[in-house]
């Protein structure tokens, strides 16, 4: 699956432990989590059958705070999200935004901020998919 601005990858467990590991790896790495959705319950309540789909939430106020302050936009991409889901062969996968695009769509012109972030993303969700 190629999205642009998403990196993508495939997790070696199903969609409910995938999401355990990411919320510790989240937790152990610092971050707080501030929402999980989950579309797949609320689909089902609108009448509507859908794969295992969540998105979780999170960050550090105290990191991404300073950057929203420089670029006020980057706060609709912020706090920081991974999409879990089950995709139509029944693999699981996990997306999160490249930390790169985000600098560009927001006019960033920060690497130090995007190697922090990457290294974190990868870390992350690099934990919950190994």
């Amino acid at each position: 699956m190629n999205v642009e601005g998403l990196r993508v990858l495939p997790s070696r467990h199903g969609p409910a432990e995938t999401l355990e590991r990411l919320e510790a790896a989240v937790l152990r790495n610092g971050l707080k989590i501030v929402a999980r959705i989950d579309h797949g319950a609320a689909a089902k309540v609108a009448g509507v059958e859908l794969r295992p789909t969540v998105l979780v939430m999170f960050g550090s106020a105290g990191a991404g705070a300073p950057t929203i302050k420089r670029a006020p936009t980057l706060a609709i991409d912020l706090p920081l999200k991974v999409l879990v889901w089950e995709d139509e062969n029944g693999a699981t996968r996990a997306a999160y935004n490249d930390a790169a695009w985000l600098s560009h769509r927001h006019g960033l012109a920060d690497q130090a901020m995007v190697d922090v972030l990457d290294e974190v993303m990868a870390n992350v969700v690099g934990e919950a998919v190994a």
